[in-house]
């Protein structure tokens, strides 16, 4: 077994990595020790999922839980790793389907400062303005293919007048156009949104979202990691909460 020593050793090595040594203090005797042993050496340290992954996992939670100073952090680290600036910001947009648009407009001001500050300038894009029935028939096509069977299940069953008041914008929306949006693949949207719904304390969505990642790529114990990435940042409760919504699906 890992001794504590090791996992704090390894931690604060992948943390300087990350981070830069500045990281490494805190005004609190023990407590930088204490982050790196946990986060990093017990968390960010296991194997199962690429390094890359979990930043995307950890940029997912932390913009839906809005913890804003650490996201700045977040979003240096992620750049100096090789995450494209479209990418990060794809994040935030994504996650704004799930916690609000504005969480995805505060996390995107801290990119913009961080971006801002190295002279990066996002490229324009050409126009989004499909019509709304083009929206509606790509969304409805991803939701079958990312669901299958399960695809209208739950509050997306058509026979719900209460739930149907609103889904349609959910598959126009969240399917038809933010997941058909340039900047991260279908596997990387996924792992996001398993992400997302852990922070949010949505277990039923994580269970859901969960057995569907297996379809868009992800492995099971890729769709576990994800989950337990998040426990340093949304904590480690929602993601015991959200594994044992999983165990079923995935066991």
């Amino acid at each position: 077994m890992t001794t504590r020593q090791e996992l704090r050793e390894q931690g604060t090595a992948l943390r300087r990595q990350l981070f830069g040594p500045s990281a490494l203090t805190h005004f609190v005797p023990g407590y930088a020790e204490l982050r790196a042993e946990l986060a990093f050496g017990a968390v960010w340290n296991r194997p199962g999922l690429a390094l890359a992954d979990r930043m995307i996992a950890s940029l997912a939670a932390l913009c839906s839980v809005q913890r804003l100073n650490h996201l700045r952090r977040h979003v240096v680290a992620a750049l100096d790793m090789g995450l494209a600036p479209r990418t990060i910001v794809e994040i935030f947009i994504q996650c704004g389907i799930y916690c609000g648009l504005p969480a995805s407009e505060d996390a995107m001001a801290v990119a913009e400062e961080v971006y801002a500050a190295r002279g990066i300038v996002l490229p324009p894009e050409p126009p989004r303005d499909d019509p709304i029935e083009a929206l509606e028939r790509r969304g409805r096509a991803l939701l079958e293919s990312f669901h299958g069977e399960r695809a209208y299940s739950g509050y997306a069953a058509p026979d719900n007048p209460v739930t149907q008041a609103l889904y349609p914008v959910a598959i126009q929306y969240g399917y038809g156009e933010i997941w058909d949006r340039p900047g991260l693949d279908r596997r990387q949207r996924a792992l996001i949104t398993v992400a997302a719904f852990t922070a949010l304390k949505l277990e039923g969505q994580v269970k859901k979202f969960g057995q569907s990642a297996l379809t868009a790529g992800l492995s099971k114990t890729e769709i576990i990691e994800t989950v337990i990435q998040t426990g340093p940042y949304s904590g480690l409760a929602p993601a015991l909460n959200a594994l044992a919504a999983l165990s079923e699906a995935l066991r």
